[in-house]
């Protein structure tokens, strides 16, 4: 037989958490039909991995690419990290069911412009994205703010009867079209004043359909623990998985906090499903927002409408130029985004290390000066946490970055590096792995990431994007079973 695609010698980290072994792998279309050592197989493309690793594409479960996927389908700040599918839809924002005919509300503003908002249903963004072919794997959640959106004319009150259940009937439908489940971000200010009555019945919907609950807390903050207690409940009650994004304890009066965080999650998952992500950096990202602007932390602009000249400058050099306080001058700044450096180093190692914890970047690739996760992220966790810190074998870091977030978003045959699974893989040089993005450079291509393959097809090889995108919308089909600690994969609707 001449399979498609021969890689030989690779040291094989299969995404289970277990050591790696030496194989060759063999891939027949879009599959992986063989393993072990091959020494007279042949194939119509072989590759010498030559004693590197060869991983599962990595799964990133946090991202904010729902218009780029189909506006910018090379998706380079993903492909040069390893990794082959993503996950749209956070934070309570998707790009569908959404159709826009004013100012995209802030954080949809993250996504796009005006335009980019023109899904009105689930099946039509699922097959905008099919049609554009990216090179990778696309994933989503349907948005409880842009739920809100489209049938409430404010949104400083909670949703009514009715439009909640209109927001119940469209998430409904786009959960039969194949969206994963239903994100929230309930720290903003376009959500923040939806009570856990509102959420109750649109996770409830996710629970009948068997898919998955994400939420931004409604704090991060010093009431972290409380909001923690509220997702769990939430969850709980809808008879749904949670996925906590991107845990953490921002605000310096917060740091030190992890612990008792972590604890909290731990106790949760004696009862439920419970998971979180984690991005590896000490800063986040947004929108400017007033309840974060403090003089306590370091907070640097990174765009403004109003006042563009004023990007990737500090907030607090800003507000002595205009002769303004902080809080005077973010004002002005409105619409912006930023930088925030609210998080301790300690407490995100906790929670990146830990066993509930996944990787997600939560990278904005609509910054024109975006945070280093966006092209950093999964190569940083790799080779300076688990290569240099020692922060997690290299295999349990794979593990985050693959299997558990194929399990916990019902990603079928994901994830894992075995026979009769789809050929999603990541060659890398784990000596040469390095994170290049940083806060002042952070549009820079990693270094190490040899090769990437998504559905059986080369599509990064040496540097560079090759022609074949062969990435396609994954859409969930079956129920997310409900059994605490182990997720089984969903069957994936393959065109």
């Amino acid at each position: 037989m001449v399979y498609d695609l021969l890689i030989r010698n690779a040291n094989v980290l299969d995404g289970s958490g277990a050591p790696h072994f030496r194989a060759d792998v063999a891939i027949q279309g879009e599959r992986i039909c063989a393993i072990g050592n091959m020494p007279d197989a042949t194939a119509t493309t072989i590759i010498d991995a030559q004693e590197r690793y060869l991983a599962p594409g990595f799964i990133d479960v946090h991202t904010h690419d729902d218009t780029n996927v189909v506006r910018t389908p090379t998706m380079l700040p993903k492909l040069t990290q390893g990794i082959t599918t993503v996950v749209v839809g956070n934070c309570g924002i998707s790009a569908s069911p959404v159709t826009l005919t004013h100012d995209v509300p802030d954080p949809m503003n993250l996504l796009g412009d005006l335009e980019d908002f023109r899904y009105s249903s689930f099946a039509a963004y699922a097959n905008a994205v099919d049609a554009a072919m990216p090179s990778i794997n696309v994933a989503a959640l349907v948005g409880h703010t842009s739920l809100r959106s489209q049938v409430m004319d404010s949104f400083s009150r909670p949703a009514s009867e009715d439009e909640i259940h209109s927001m119940a009937s469209r998430l409904r439908q786009a959960l039969g079209e194949g969206a994963l489940g239903l994100s929230s971000g309930l720290a903003y200010r376009n959500a923040i004043h939806a009570p856990s009555a509102e959420m109750a019945p649109l996770v409830a919907v996710v629970g009948e359909s068997g898919g998955v609950y994400t939420t931004h807390l409604r704090d991060e903050f010093a009431g972290l623990l409380d909001a923690m207690d509220e997702a769990f409940s939430t969850a709980r009650n809808g008879k749904v998985p949670l996925v906590i994004s991107h845990l953490k304890c921002a605000g310096a009066g917060n740091w030190g906090g992890a612990g008792k965080a972590l604890n909290k999650l731990e106790i949760a998952a004696q009862h439920q499903h419970v998971h979180c992500d984690c991005y590896p950096y000490t800063a986040g990202s947004s929108t400017l927002d007033l309840g974060q602007v403090t003089d306590e932390i370091e907070i640097t602009i990174t765009w403004s409408h109003p006042h563009p000249e004023q990007a990737r400058r500090p907030l607090k050099d800003i507000a002595a130029e205009w002769n303004l306080s902080l809080l005077d001058a973010a004002k002005q700044l409105q619409p912006a985004g930023a930088v925030y450096h609210n998080m301790s180093e300690a407490d995100m190692q906790q929670v990146l290390a830990h066993p509930l914890s996944m990787v997600g970047s939560d990278g904005l690739p609509n910054d024109p000066h975006p945070h280093p996760r966006l092209w950093g992220a999964f190569p940083r966790v790799l080779a300076h946490y688990s290569r240099d810190l020692n922060l997690m074998p290299l295999a349990e870091a794979v593990r985050k970055m693959t299997s558990l977030s194929a399990a916990n978003f019902g990603l079928t045959d994901r994830g894992t590096v075995r026979i009769g699974a789809y050929a999603d893989l990541t060659l890398f040089d784990l000596d040469a792995l390095e994170d290049t993005a940083n806060y002042e450079t952070p549009i820079a291509a990693a270094k190490g990431i040899d090769m990437v393959v998504v559905n059986g097809r080369v599509a990064y090889y040496q540097g560079a994007i090759t022609d074949q995108r062969h990435g396609r919308m994954l859409r969930r089909t079956e129920r997310i079973p409900q059994n605490n600690f182990i997720v089984q994969p969903n069957q994936e609707q393959t065109p």
